[in-house]
């Protein structure tokens, strides 16, 4: 995992309004394609509403949000409840951050990570 780099939230720096609130740090798995990675994580209950992803230099930074579903009664039994997801990895310079592309499907969001193109092999013709 040279490439994308987990990062332990407490050295991050946040937002002062943001440091009181419970975050869940969500599950990921991290795959390398030949033109990059692919970073998936769980994120139940949050929709591209609830999803904020941010790149500040080399730091990507994904929070989402999960609201309390409205039912109109009262929980008999919960296992879930609302709360915040965040997690920050550091990404290497190898990677192209200017074609990073997200998507959000049934509570997996999926990152796309393009390799630099400096950085992909490449065939070099001999010439004559």
């Amino acid at each position: 995992m040279n490439a994308v780099a987990n990062r332990n939230e407490r050295t991050e720096r946040r937002p002062q309004a943001v440091e009181q609130q419970n975050w869940f740090t969500p599950e990921v798995n991290i795959f390398e394609t030949k033109d990059g990675y692919v970073l998936e994580g769980d994120m139940p209950g949050v929709n591209k509403d609830g999803l904020e992803i941010t790149l500040e230099s080399n730091m990507l930074t994904i929070v989402g949000r999960r609201n309390e579903p409205d039912f109109g009664g009262n929980p008999v039994y919960r296992e879930s409840k609302a709360g915040h997801f965040r997690r920050v990895f550091e990404l290497d310079p190898a990677i192209d951050t200017s074609k990073i592309s997200a998507k959000m499907e049934q509570g997996i969001l999926k990152l796309h990570l393009s390799k630099a193109d400096k950085v992909k092999p490449r065939k070099i013709q001999v010439t004559d």
